[in-house]
């Protein structure tokens, strides 16, 4: 469960891009089996972020992993990988003359062409309509265009373009919702959070990411640095040295496991969470953490 406690007030009036350095924010158990008291903020495994229509979506999500996981290791044993190749069908074979009793012989019939069999083409990719800017460590426009593209063939809990929070729905993944709003402020929320949920084309792994955003850099990152995990293995995520990962082992190998990365880039603070069927492999949330770091960088 992700804690976080507000930033401390200081005792004067701070400078616009200075970040709140008085004392660091405790650490504070993820996910927690019983409430901690004030004013430390609690995200429990129920409170997943969600899209429209959300506890039913995050049920879905988890219910969906294991049932899909299960159908496709059946699929390709049994059937294998489609090769993709369209196959013609066969012609029909050609008349046999007729016979006649006349003295004058018949013309054979002509054959008619069989038509040959053609996969369809795959339906056009939806083209997102999405903008957004990178400027040093600030990012501009829909929080959404920042959001790592989905694999090809991926299929996503929702809209495509992923859905935005607003800061009530927000509140409300974590278990402290009623203190979330003045903690938020305390760290310079800007007001605008993005996820997206999506399944890869093999059904293997669901990725949640997640992007909230921050009046600085130096906010985005303290507010990174201030979530903290009381259950899991902590590891270090390759390729970002700023970045936390905590792997979550399933208790059975049947069940689904866990990743969390934490990190920030400039003004935006995210977090990649990688669930498998059993227990997950730490490349699987550094190459996801990889991809959604170069789209913030760039935004390409």
């Amino acid at each position: 469960m992700t804690a976080l406690e507000p930033a401390p007030e200081p005792e004067a009036a701070p400078a616009p891009e200075a970040a709140p350095t008085s004392q660091p924010a405790p650490e504070v158990p993820y996910p927690a089996p019983v409430p901690v008291p004030a004013p430390g903020l609690v995200l429990t495994p129920e409170q997943e972020p969600r899209a429209p229509g959300r506890a039913a979506r995050v049920t879905l999500a988890v219910v969906g992993l294991l049932a899909v996981t299960a159908a496709s290791t059946v699929v390709t044993v049994a059937v294998g990988k489609p090769d993709g190749k369209p196959r013609a069908a066969a012609a029909a074979p050609a008349a046999a003359p007729a016979a006649s009793a006349s003295a004058t012989p018949s013309p054979s019939p002509t054959p008619s062409p069989t038509p040959s069999a053609s996969t369809p083409p795959p339906p056009p990719k939806p083209s997102s309509t999405l903008h957004g800017t990178v400027n040093g460590d600030r990012h501009g426009g829909d929080l959404r265009f920042f959001l790592v593209p989905m694999p090809d063939g991926a299929e996503s809990y929702g809209s495509a373009d992923g859905i935005q929070l607003s800061t009530k729905e927000l509140c409300e993944e974590f278990g402290n919702a009623d203190e979330m709003p003045e903690i938020l402020k305390s760290y310079g929320y800007q007001d605008d959070a993005a996820e997206r949920r999506y399944r890869t084309a093999d059904g293997k792994q669901e990725v949640l990411v997640r992007m909230l955003r921050f009046k600085n850099s130096s906010m985005a990152r303290e507010f990174a640095k201030g979530m903290t995990f009381d259950s899991g293995d902590s590891f270090d995520v390759d390729g970002d040295s700023n970045a936390k990962g905590v792997l979550m082992k399933p208790e059975q190998e049947a069940w689904t496991g866990k990743l969390v990365g934490v990190s920030s880039i400039g003004d935006i603070e995210y977090q990649v969470s990688v669930y498998v069927k059993g227990t997950p492999d730490k490349a699987l949330l550094a190459d996801a953490m990889k991809r959604q770091r170069e789209r913030l960088g760039s935004g390409g």
